[in-house]
């Protein structure tokens, strides 16, 4: 696979195939396009896509058109030849003259089939590339209202589905004029056969195909309906793989998954209405043959018209060459309509509203001493609202000035840095903006990829200064810990990192840019309090001293470092100015430095040396940092070992792939899902009985009827019919049982597979999806579920009855002559080597496709989730075009599968043209009437259709085998490690426990894999029954692994865990983790309601509801919304700012209420007044719960009953504040000097 890997990467593709050349081509026209300005119509994209391939599409009508003619030959020629081997001899060497004719059309047929499906999926390929890629741009620009319309899950569909739809699409595309002219050939050949006859079977034909027209409009109907379930599916699929960590420590999961079953049983209801709608489809269009061959020959009885064999096996080959596109015809119909609502989806999409480009006016740099200007600005996130979300906004930075941003929750902080990006519609106002920018975001956004990559950012390396970032960043030290350095392959999300690492990261990129302005948004408060003051004087005061920064921050100690002091409440600037001056001017700003001196005085109170004394003197501490160290979690994940130690292993799990043939088992496996396979057998008995009588029907038109007007048939014309119509009417019948029978079996094992892999990835350990992208996970739920559900049981189909339509072709042709048979058997072995030689390299063609697909939808859903700060560095046209690479990689291994394909192809078609003529030319050898002639026209009737059967088959199997792959890579996922049970029934707690809430840790030692060194290195001590303890301790110390290892996220290596005396490994997780609570670091809301986000189990009283609203103090907030508790919450809670979704957290555990409650750095994202609300909350509520608090704010546990000070995994202190502080050598009594002495000076500028 790497060497096929690698062989495709390094082979070009030609300059028109390339998304480079294709994608700018499709741009300029569908911009070019004026037939409705400024909006984007599902027919300009049709224009688009066709003037950016004409010359192509050309081509392959080309080509079309010469394999149509060539395939009419053949049935103008049979009943020539049937009277040639009647006696009847136009001119010597007649019959050699006719077996030319007949190779000479197949050698035309051949070729020219071969090149129109190459160049017809060559034109797929690029328009599906366009597609993918404006998608992609548009996903960059989006307001945020358009952006909270349509979900990452739902335009990954839009790349995933609905443009390879649109590309898939080629295969049909000259269906629609093909069908007018492949009738008028039948027609001719009809009329000189038959005579008039030839009118009943045009209007036939035409009844046959307006039957369709009701079918076709149900497919549309069912179709549409179809992609909107599995949009909505996806899109809650996408959110709970993001936040699958918070649902497994909530004891979530199984609710959630019960929310995605729901979804699927929504999607399945419009999916089998729409299969067996296609059922029907197939079985009217595969009995349209005999329809229309029943009503010509009865026509030809009631007009007299005589029925000669020559005549009636002339009309049979024309009949089943018409049965080609009337076949396809309900085929090309629902791929209309399935077109159709793909484009009509992309167009609605590309219509949604993009940013306001001219928000902001930007100014060259140094042209102006003002950095940054707004006049009268007014901004609101949206604009239907009548009260804007920012208001009357009047200031001025200049160049090199320090801004500080302050105010309590939901103010409008990180809004007001949102407006200066140009991210919220402008309601009046100017906003100028001189230079570049830099932005860092509240939410770290880290790219998959090199950390290296993520600080570079685009930038070419400059050692020095690159050196320099990463020491003012504090990441020397992060990176001697892995093993790879700077070249660490992180996770998605940068999962593998803990949040202060991911911050850092994060604040090195912006530095490397060496931009004029810098926006902050409260970055350091996922740091510690040593390494938040280090990273403030370092980069704010230090590297970026001569820049303007313009920084949002909770934390009061960093703003009299600020030339400018903006306090904010109700999105508006209330007080401004420098930090004395405004400190006696007004009550907002009084009341955060209020706080935060409460909070400050109370420190002073406990301490009995001041702070000056102990603040400078860190460096015992600071020695005990440089020995090794690991991230909280770094190690999360559950690698291979020699992917680990191996020249390229990384800390991401490179995408699982199996090797070599698939294997009979997953076959056997997809067959016998459904009803343990009982439907098989009668899926292949009525395909059997469907060939016996078609080929049953046919032998009887050719044996009763005469060869020539001369000789007596041996039965009358009315038995003749009758027997034709019986046979004909119990083959439609097999069709319908057949095509009913395989759209139940196929939908039973979609719906079964579907349900046992979401209960296996639900089940799955967090090291899952801390190691596994979330793009490859939806790839299997989204594109693999797919072929599922519409693909592979038309393929198995179809191959089973392809080898069955093989067999009797050549029963048929081995029962004339069966010589013919000697000849099918070299034939056969070469078929059969080919396709070996074959598979074995597009086998891993198709697996490299499915692998090269998930990086592009993987970085598209990192683009969207990061798009503010991509935009925040003006960085889309970097992303585009390393996207356009992506999607350059994805189309390379498709070009090779579709040439092999073809390559092979060819070789079937010229071995089955070679048997054919050698059949022919052994007829025409044969003494006259030794072989009766009309049985030797069915001979060739059947012939004709040799080569398409056999390459049928081939096409079939080698497209099985890449489709089977779907359940291939489900499989896997079917077989992920599970975690151990949620509930063991023979050991459950009592329904009160626990009642006291004892934790008791013993000799804990935990690591992340067996090959992994030890995190936690043998932790003992007890935090008592109903009192509070906090836990300290650097970035890295172990803190969220010991939090980790109490909710059972990670299982220890030895050691135990007793709550209430009860060893918490013996009983299941969900009555571990439903009886503990816990206000997690990363504050996370679900699209949704208020009410679904607070009691997503729905398990309380709308009273209930309001009472812990009102409790966390947003009782207010929500009562101001229209829709009270079912107000909207949009995609992660994005309509609600970073503080707010922790008072949010804070309400589920005021309703949940557990005796054990855990603090997660849960106050890192609020003010100081905020961060004492909640404190006096859950001193209020849970004062005889026990609760384990970890906190960078020292302020947050010092009312602790005990602290609990960690360091390299081990225990280095625990005891209560109180006697910690007493002695001054002791390492918490350091880190408190830290902070207060960090809070009580005022930096130097």
């Amino acid at each position: 696979m790497q060497a096929l890997q690698k062989i495709c990467s390094q082979v070009k593709l030609a300059g028109n195939d390339s998304v480079n050349v294709v994608y700018p081509i499709f741009r300029n026209k569908l911009e070019s396009d004026n037939s409705c300005p400024g909006e984007v119509t599902t027919l300009k994209l049709v224009k688009a896509l066709l003037f950016s391939a004409w010359k192509e599409i050309l081509w392959t009508g080309l080509f079309a058109l010469l394999y149509t003619f060539s395939s009419y030959v053949g049935p103008y020629l049979i009943d020539t030849f049937v009277q040639y081997l009647n006696g009847r001899r136009e001119f010597r060497n007649e019959g050699y003259a006719l077996v030319s004719a007949f190779l000479v059309a197949k050698l035309i047929e051949c070729p020219s089939q071969r090149h129109w499906f190459f160049r017809v999926q060559q034109v797929g390929i690029r328009a599906q590339a366009a597609l993918v890629a404006m998608i992609y741009k548009k996903g960059l620009t989006l307001s945020s209202h358009s952006r909270q319309s349509h979900t990452s899950g739902e335009i990954i569909n839009f790349m995933a589905v609905d443009a390879e739809r649109v590309g898939d699409f080629s295969w049909y595309m000259h269906d629609l004029w093909m069908v007018p002219v492949q009738v008028s050939l039948a027609l001719i050949i009809l009329y000189k056969s038959l005579g008039l006859a030839s009118i009943a079977a045009l209007v036939a034909t035409v009844l046959v195909m307006l039957a369709n027209i009701p079918l076709g409009t149900l497919q549309k109907k069912f179709q549409g309906k179809l992609m909107e379930s599995k949009d909505k599916r996806m899109k809650t699929t996408s959110e709970i793989l993001r936040n699958m960590r918070i649902l497994k420590l909530q004891g979530w999961e199984m609710k959630f998954l019960s929310k995605v079953v729901e979804l699927r049983k929504n999607e399945t209801g419009w999916l089998k209405k729409f299969v067996y709608t296609s059922a029907m489809t197939s079985f009217v269009f595969w009995g349209a043959p005999t329809f229309v061959a029943v009503v010509t020959f009865g026509s030809c009885m009631l007009m007299g018209i005589p029925l000669e064999s020559g005549k009636i096996l002339s009309a049979l080959a024309t009949f089943r060459i018409l049965q080609e596109p009337i076949y396809n015809l309900p085929d090309t119909i629902s791929m209309v309509v399935q077109t159709k609502v793909s484009l009509d989806r992309i167009a609605s999409f590309i219509c949604l509203d993009d940013l306001q480009p001219d928000l902001i006016e930007k100014v060259p740099r140094n042209s102006s001493e003002v950095a940054i200007q707004m006049s009268n600005a007014s901004f609101s996130w949206d604009l239907s609202s009548p009260t804007p979300t920012i208001k009357d906004l009047n200031f001025k930075v200049y160049h090199g000035m320090r801004v500080a941003v302050c105010g309590t929750v939901g103010s409008g902080k990180s809004s007001l840095l949102s407006c200066i990006l140009g991210e919220v519609p402008k309601v009046s106002g100017t906003v100028k903006l001189c230079g570049t920018k830099a932005y860092v975001a509240q939410s770290p956004w880290i790219q998959s990829g090199k950390i290296e990559e993520n600080i570079l950012f685009g930038k070419e390396m400059d050692r020095e200064k690159y050196e320099r970032v990463l020491e003012v960043c504090s990441l020397k030290k992060d990176l001697e810990i892995l093993s790879f350095g700077d070249q660490t392959v992180i996770g998605e999300r940068g999962i593998n990192l803990s949040g202060g690492q991911k911050q850092r990261i994060q604040i090195a990129r912006a530095l490397y840019q060496d931009a004029d302005v810098y926006l902050f948004d409260d970055p350091f408060s996922a740091v510690d309090a040593h390494t938040g003051t280090h990273l403030f004087k370092e980069c704010i005061l230090g590297l970026l001293s001569s820049k303007t920064v313009i920084y949002v921050t909770h934390q009061v100690e960093f703003l009299p470092s600020a030339d400018l002091v903006l306090v904010m409440r109700d999105g508006r600037i209330t007080q401004a100015g420098k930090y004395d001056e405004i400190l006696t001017l007004g009550t907002d700003f009084m009341e955060l430095v209020g706080a935060h001196k409460t909070a400050l005085s109370s420190l002073d109170s406990m301490q009995t040396e001041p702070a000056s004394e102990t603040s400078g003197n860190n460096e015992e501490y600071s020695d005990m940092q440089s020995g090794k160290k690991y991230t909280d979690k770094e190690e999360e994940q559950n690698v291979k070992k020699d992917e680990m130690t191996g020249g390229k292993g990384q800390l991401v799990q490179e995408e699982e792939r199996e090797k070599g043939r698939v294997g009979f088992s997953v076959y056997w496996k997809y067959i016998t899902t459904a009803y343990k396979g009982a439907l098989v057998p009668l899926i292949l008995l009525a395909q059997i009985l469907f060939q016996l009588l078609q080929i049953a029907s046919n032998y009887w038109m050719a044996w009763a009827a005469p060869v020539s007007k001369d000789v007596q048939p041996p039965v009358g014309g009315s038995t003749l019919l009758f027997v034709f119509v019986a046979l004909a009417f119990g083959s439609s019948v097999c069709v319908l049982v057949r095509a009913m029978l395989i759209v139940t079996a196929g939908y039973k094992t979609a719906t079964l597979l579907f349900n046992k892999m979401h209960l296996c990835i639900f089940r799955a350990p967090m090291s899952f999806f801390d190691s596994t992208p979330s793009g490859r996970i939806l790839n299997r739920a989204s594109t693999d579920q797919s072929a599922v559900d519409l693909n592979i049981p038309y393929q198995i189909g179809s191959f089973a009855f392809s080898i069955i339509q093989l067999v009797g072709i050549i029963a048929v042709m081995s029962q004339v002559a069966w010589q013919v048979f000697i000849i099918f058997i070299p034939v056969i072995a070469t078929c059969i080597w080919y396709q070996h030689y074959y598979i074995s390299t597009a086998r891993e063609l198709a697996r490299l496709v499915g692998v090269c697909k998930a990086p592009v939808i993987q970085y598209f859903s990192e683009s969207i989730s990061g798009s503010t700060t991509i935009r925040g560095f003006d960085q889309e046209l970097r992303f585009m075009d390393t996207n356009l690479k992506l999607i350059d990689a994805y189309s390379r291994p498709k070009f090779h599968v579709a040439a092999a394909m073809e390559w092979l192809c060819f070789r079937l078609d010229m071995l089955s043209s070679i048997t054919f003529a050698f059949s022919l030319i052994f007829l025409i050898s044969v003494p006259e009437g030794v072989i009766d002639p009309g049985i030797a026209g069915l001979t060739v009737t059947y012939g004709l259709n040799l080569n398409m059967i056999q390459a049928w088959v081939i096409w079939n199997l080698c497209n099985l085998e890449n489709k089977i792959i779907s359940v291939e890579r489900i499989l896997q996922y079917m077989s992920i490690p599970s975690e151990p049970p949620l509930v063991i029934e023979t050991n459950r707690p009592d329904r009160d426990w626990p009642s006291y809430g004892e934790v008791g840790i013993c000799d804990l030692q935990v690591r992340y894999a067996p090959h992994l060194p030890l995190v936690l290195q043998g932790i003992t001590c007890t935090f008592p029954g109903g009192m509070k303890t906090g836990i300290v301790g650097r970035t890295g110390s172990g803190k969220s692994t010991l939090i980790q290892a109490l909710f059972r996220i990670v299982e220890p290596t030895s050691g135990q865990i007793f709550i209430d005396h009860i060893n918490i490994s013996t009983i299941g997780l969900h009555d571990l983790r439903s009886r503990l609570s816990i206000i997690p670091q990363d504050p996370t809301m679900f699209e949704g309601t208020v009410q679904s986000n607070l009691d997503p189990l729905e398990e309380y009283t709308d009273d209930q509801i309001w009472e812990a609203l009102d409790r966390c103090q947003l009782g207010e907030e929500v009562r101001k919304k229209e829709g009270k508790l079912n107000s909207a919450v949009t995609e992660n809670g994005e309509n609600w700012s970073m503080g707010q979704r922790q008072l949010v957290c804070l309400g589920r555990v005021l309703l949940k209420k557990s005796k054990v409650l855990v603090l997660d750095e849960a106050t890192a994202s609020v003010d100081t007044a905020t961060d004492n609300l909640i404190q006096h909350t859950l001193r209020q509520h849970f004062s005889d719960c026990t609760v384990v608090t970890i906190a960078h704010r020292i302020t947050s546990v010092l009312d602790s009953d005990r602290v609990l000070l960690l360091d390299h995994g081990l225990v280095m202190e625990y005891d209560s504040p109180t006697k910690l502080l007493e002695n001054k050598s002791s390492l918490f009594a350091k880190l408190v000097g830290e902070y207060t002495g960090r809070s009580s000076s005022t930096f130097g500028k």
